[in-house]
Formats: structure tokens, sequence, C-alpha cells
């Protein structure tokens, strides 16, 4: 795995397609001019950077001179491979008036989601940081399906954030950073400057007010939450704010910082990878006491704090685990298949070895393949 000091100082950020555009819905040049140059500076101070950019779809509908965003797949696609180009074209030209090089990465989630792929598209990044390529990423909107999508690209940059150990996760948004309430809606809100436990704010995030982006907060705290247990801060501020992103780079307080210097670094390598990239296949619901195991003693899940479970999963496949109210606890490789989970669910170690003696004391989910991504444990929650 990249390591931040293979890469020090290395920052990605990511920009949302309503920031990148115009009032018109059209790719703003001005604001990809500033953002560049922005990146030519922490270049200089000899930072990489990865950006990670919408727009595709927005660039099409320009460049195929549709008025609107087209509601059928077919033609969202053919948007998006019309936009790349056109996107690319913009990065490329501002980039290289500052004498850096750009490469287009397009992915999918199913080139991450095999370890030797996640391996692969790791190595492509290392590659080109080495030759000081500015690295620019979208989804594969051409050949993406439903059961291969990121979703949004703030899950995408997480990923990529997770790949390459960087240092800090910018999200430039069309909106100051999180807060309290809806401030188009409620003039009293307050922007919340730092958050600690993502669980604590996870109600206050909305879907996307945009009609060109597919995100919104409510995505941007999901990253977050995969931030934390990577042990990436990650701030979300105004994309458009003056100088915004070596502002946030330079320690500035800006937006709003989703960091816990306190807590610990609960995924690296191959748990992130669990975590991020691959796609559960099934869940496991435990009971309180295997959250509180998981959560505070860093323990493996066992069988018998398992209640129920549901799904189609082999053993090897990734499975979620959520609590007794759905919420997630986190991700992890299941050391029995779905079938095999419901007939041991409950059980003790010694009493499962019985009907799986080769499978004697062992865990449903080994510590070190579970990727936690519960922020905090509240005696209260599991009264």
């Amino acid at each position: 795995m990249a390591t931040p000091e293979q890469f020090p100082g290395l920052v990605v950020v990511k920009i949302g397609s309503s920031t990148l555009t115009d009032s018109q819905g059209k790719v703003d040049q001005a604001f990809i001019s500033a953002l560049c140059a922005q990146v030519a500076t922490l270049r200089a101070e000899g930072r990489p950077v990865v950006i990670v950019t919408s727009g595709a779809a927005a660039a099409g509908r320009e460049r195929l001179g549709l008025d609107s965003r087209p509601a059928d797949i077919p033609t969202l696609q053919a948007c998006a491979a019309a936009g790349q180009a056109a996107l690319t074209e913009a990065y490329a030209q501002e980039l290289a008036a500052r004498e850096l090089m750009c490469g287009q990465v397009l992915l999918t989630r199913r080139d991450v989601v095999d370890r030797e792929g996640y391996l692969n598209v790791r190595n492509t990044f290392d590659r080109l940081l080495e030759l000081g390529v500015v690295p620019v990423v979208n989804e594969n909107d051409t050949v993406s399906v439903s059961e291969f999508a990121f979703g949004d690209n703030d899950m995408l940059g997480a990923i990529v954030c997770g790949l390459l150990g960087a240092s800090i996760y910018v999200v430039l948004s069309d909106v100051a950073g999180l807060y309290t309430d809806d401030p188009s809606v409620n003039s009293q809100a307050q922007l919340i400057d730092e958050v600690r436990h993502v669980d604590d704010v996870a109600h206050m995030a909305g879907g996307s007010g945009s009609d060109v982006g597919t995100g919104g907060m409510a995505s941007k705290v999901r990253a977050a939450k995969a931030m934390l247990a990577a042990g990436i801060p990650m701030v979300v501020c105004q994309g458009r704010r003056p100088n915004v992103l070596v502002d946030v780079v330079h320690g500035k307080s800006v937006g709003t910082r989703f960091a816990n210097p306190e807590g610990p670094v609960r995924g690296t390598g191959r748990k992130l990878w669990i975590g991020l990239a691959e796609i559960p296949k099934g869940t496991v619901v435990v009971d309180d006491g295997a959250v509180r195991a998981l959560l505070v003693d860093g323990a493996s899940l066992l069988p018998v704090g398992i209640c129920s479970t549901e799904g189609a999963y082999e053993e090897g496949d990734v499975v979620s685990v959520v609590d007794r109210h759905g919420t997630e606890i986190g991700r992890g490789v299941a050391r029995f298949s779905q079938e095999d989970m419901a007939r041991v669910r409950g059980l003790k170690l010694d009493v499962v070895g019985r009907f799986f003696p080769h499978k004697l004391g062992q865990p449903a989910i080994h510590r070190d393949e579970l990727l936690v991504l519960a922020d905090s444990y509240k005696d209260g929650d599991y009264d």
C-alpha cells in the first residue's frame, strides 16, 4: 500500500458537478483555471495532488446541445462519453499552462472489488505520481451499471484516499460545510467547524440540492465516516471561495473538518479495501454485547453475538455488520457462508466446533478482516 512517507503531503481533492458548473449548467473554465493554479501552488511546495472530478455528464450535455439532464441511462452514458473528453481537455489545458502533466483515470467499482484489481489500480496511481503527473479521476459512467457504481464521487474520492494513504481529503462543494440545519430554509442554521464523531451529526445531512449532482451532504458524511476509520482528515468547504484548497491544506479554519486525532486508526491496507471497495453480499445483525466488543474492545465477531443474517453470501465474501437498530457497525470477511452462519448464530465457539470441527475456535469475522465504521460507542444506545 502507498504510504504518506512514499508520497508525503498527498492531497486528494474532489470537485462536485454543482461546483464545477456555472449558473447555466455549463463547465466553468475559469473555475478549473483557478483550481489548477492552486494545484500548481501545492505541487511547488512538494505536495502531490490527485483530482477527483465530477462534471462529465454536464460537459457532455453542453457539447451535445441538450438543455436538461437526460432521464434515460443510455443518453446519460452518451453524455458522459462526450463530456469526459471535454472535461479532461479542460484540466489538461490549465495544468499544461502551469507546466504540469495531466493523466486521466476512469474507474468503476468493478475495477477495485477484487484484491488484484485494487492493487493494479494502486500501482497505476503510484507510477503516475512518481512521474510527476496530476491524476484526474472520475467514475467511468459510460460503462458503469448500478451494481458496480460508486454511487457518487464522494465515496470514489474516499477510496482513492485509502488506496494512496492521503494526508488529507478536501471536498469542494457548493455549500460552506455541514450545518446544524438546512441554511436555505433555516436562517438560524450554524456552520459546524469540526466533527469528531460522524454518528452524532449524520441526521443533519441532506441529499443533493442540484440537478447536476448525484451526492449531497449525506454522501459526504458517509465518506467522512470512512475517512475517520482510515485516520485521514476530511474537509468539506465552499469550492468557489478564493484559494480555498491551499488554505485548507495549510491548516486554516475553513468549512467543516472531519477528524478525530484522539480516535484510533481502524483501517489500513486490506481493511480499507474490505470496507471501502468491496460490495457487501449480505448482512449480519449483532446483539448489544457484540457491538461493545467490536467498538470498545476491538474484538473479533463471534457467532454467539449474531442475532440473524440475511443475503446470499459464501465464505470469504464481505458482509455488513449492523446493530439491532440497523446502524452499520462495520464490514468484514465472513468465515462462514450465509447458510452456515444461520446455523451457528448465537452459539459459543465450543458448540460451533461440534458442527464444524475444522473451524473450532474460529470467529464469524476476524478482527484483522473487519473495518469498523461506527466511530463512537454510547452505553445509553444499548440499554
